[in-house]
């Protein structure tokens, strides 16, 4: 505890002195503690996790301005609780072994990749910083926790032969239409699922996506793709306005995990006919 008191004067004394005159107070702060019994009241515990939640709220509240996907706000927001409640110390207390403790011990627990754990790291350094530049810390954690070195793998691409027999694969208009608007485009899952009917211009076989950071950009198709495509709208009966919804009713539209799970299945059956 004494430890503890002796940190957080040093923090409120942050940008007050120098590290020099921090070192001098550190050092009249624990020959003058050091016959001296300090215990932690409960109530203070309580104010710690109110406080560590309060610096959590205004991080994401940052990202959320510097215009941070709902997906990216969730995943940060539960990586940063996970840590806080393991550790369940203080935010101005955490240090670089704390950290490297964590990620070393949930690295062993769940059997984690390398890019998984360096992940944490960046969303931890992300946090960490944003306290330092806000000066709620004197120094981010996270600084002497180097990258994790990951083994760069080139993905194999697909021939035109692969793609002649995963469209062969394909037993419906909509999945095929699937295939081919990737292919063609190279837009991302999560940008086919969020086109509209509307967004299509078969005139100029071209539609606007919305990327990452909320970028808008022209992507074109192919003929053959218009000619998918046309069908598969044309034989829809729903009035949903999703470009690609499920197969069941009420035909909503089709999510990620949707198309993850059409593709995997496609992925089986093309090994299958290889």
């Amino acid at each position: 505890m004494k430890e503890q008191l002796i940190r957080n004067i040093l923090h409120g004394m942050a940008g007050i002195i120098d590290s020099r005159q921090a070192d001098a107070l550190k050092n009249v702060l624990c020959r003058s503690l050091q016959e001296v019994s300090v215990t932690e009241q409960t109530d203070s515990k309580m104010n710690y996790a109110d406080e560590n939640a309060h610096f959590l709220n205004s991080f994401v509240a940052a990202k959320q301005v510097e215009g941070c996907s709902a997906k990216t706000i969730g995943y940060y927001t539960a990586t940063i609780e996970k840590l806080l409640t393991s550790l369940g110390k203080w935010v101005k207390d955490i240090t670089t072994d704390d950290l490297r403790g964590y990620l070393a011990k949930y690295q062993q627990d769940n059997s984690s990749s390398k890019v998984t754990i360096d992940n944490i790291r960046r969303i931890f350094s992300s946090f960490f910083s944003w306290l330092e530049y806000e000066d709620y810390i004197v120094k981010s954690p996270v600084r002497r926790i180097h990258k994790v070195k990951t083994a760069k793998v080139i993905k194999e691409a697909f021939t035109d032969e692969d793609l002649e027999v995963l469209r062969d694969t394909c037993d419906n208009i909509r999945d095929l239409s699937i295939v081919e608007m990737l292919s063609s485009t190279g837009m991302r899952v999560g940008e086919l699922v969020g086109l509209n009917r509307a967004d299509i211009d078969f005139n100029e076989r071209s539609c606007i996506v919305l990327g990452k950071g909320d970028c808008e950009r022209e992507v074109y198709f192919d003929a053959r793709t218009k000619l998918h495509l046309s069908e598969y709208l044309d034989g829809r009966t729903d009035d949903d306005l999703a470009l690609f919804v499920s197969g069941k009713s009420p035909h909503g539209r089709l999510t990620i995990s949707g198309v993850e799970k059409v593709l995997r299945q496609l992925g089986k059956e093309y090994v299958i006919n290889k």
